[in-house]
């Protein structure tokens, strides 16, 4: 499946100069509701899925991507108001969990010894995978990977370019300053296998497009 990652236009480039991204923590994404989608108004529940989010984050990170490019909210909010870039990969389509958006927190069972969810790995993946419904413009998909496989730099963790995580596409946002030349550049040996586009704005919908009038420029 096609996916794209929105970052400014400095991570951008460092993610094309050193073939990674960055994975996010569990705690560190921005909604508090994430991982805590579920009816929570027995105290004991609280506490039992508070520990297992924490228990996750210790071993497991993510990478968040959009099944679609032309939303301005995305390029907008993940993206430096325009001035970013959208990286497309090529991911397997079992390797990506789409997100359930819904009004309702989920009704989640516990064992009344253990305090560990019941339902095994379905209700987890639930769990893992369900948001808000007024985050649907993101179209999310999302990629988990065990921490300990990673590249660790400065405290962070990186997912290295692969098979699995095909790049494809490079967008160079509406507002970015970073000419298509230095992307090209920056591709070298997998620019036949890479498209760099600039973005647009449709002329008659709220879409981002490609301009096409950019496409000979940086030549």
């Amino acid at each position: 499946m096609r996916v794209y990652h929105f970052v400014d236009s400095i991570h951008g480039l460092n993610n094309l100069a050193l073939r990674r991204l960055k994975v996010s923590r569990i705690n560190q994404i921005n909604d508090p509701f994430e991982f805590l989608a579920a009816d929570l108004l027995d105290s004991r529940d609280r506490e039992a899925l508070h520990k297992f989010k924490n228990q996750l984050d210790a071993s497991v990170g993510i990478v968040c991507f959009s099944r679609a490019w032309n939303n301005p909210l995305l390029w907008g909010h993940y993206a430096n108001k325009h001035r970013g870039i959208a990286l497309g990969f090529d991911v397997p389509d079992d390797s990506l969990f789409p997100v359930i958006y819904t009004n309702q927190r989920a009704k989640i069972k516990f064992d009344e010894n253990s305090r560990t969810v019941v339902g095994g790995k379905s209700v987890v993946n639930k769990l893992l995978c369900t948001k808000f419904s007024d985050w649907v413009y993101e179209e999310e998909s999302r990629f988990f990977v065990s921490l300990d496989t990673l590249q660790k730099e400065g405290g962070l963790h990186f997912l290295e370019f692969s098979p699995q995580l095909l790049l494809k596409e490079v967008i160079v946002g509406l507002n970015c300053e970073v000419p298509l030349l230095s992307i090209r550049n920056l591709l070298r040996e997998d620019l036949n296998l890479v498209r760099v586009k600039k973005a647009g704005l449709a002329l008659r919908a709220f879409k981002v497009i490609e301009d096409r009038t950019a496409r000979n420029l940086d030549q």
